[in-house]
């Protein structure tokens, strides 16, 4: 398949791409070697391939979400750049 000039044309309007007349040939010889490759692509017989969502058949492993306290409140106000003995200060943001 070739693109012609009015084709990467209209391209670029569905695009909303600006081309600059000294740009038309650079983009016309890329956007076929791009649609020469798809048809190499679509001479390989896929047939019995299954379609594939992920490349590995690694899964997540998620952990039980649990809450626990790991700081004491001495350690969690240590570096609070502002604080009183109980909770950190922070500014306000609600009027």
């Amino acid at each position: 398949m070739k693109i012609d000039q009015e084709s990467l044309n209209k391209i670029a309007h569905l695009a909303r791409l600006e081309i600059r007349p000294g740009e038309e040939t650079a983009l016309l010889q890329s956007m076929d070697s791009v649609l020469t490759w798809m048809d190499q692509l679509n001479e390989i017989n896929t047939q019995g391939v299954e379609p594939l969502t992920h490349v590995l058949d690694e899964e997540n492993n998620w952990r039980e979400d649990k809450g626990a306290n790991t700081l004491s409140r001495e350690q969690a106000l240590f570096n609070a750049p502002s604080k009183n003995s109980t909770y950190i200060m922070v500014p306000k943001v609600i009027e």
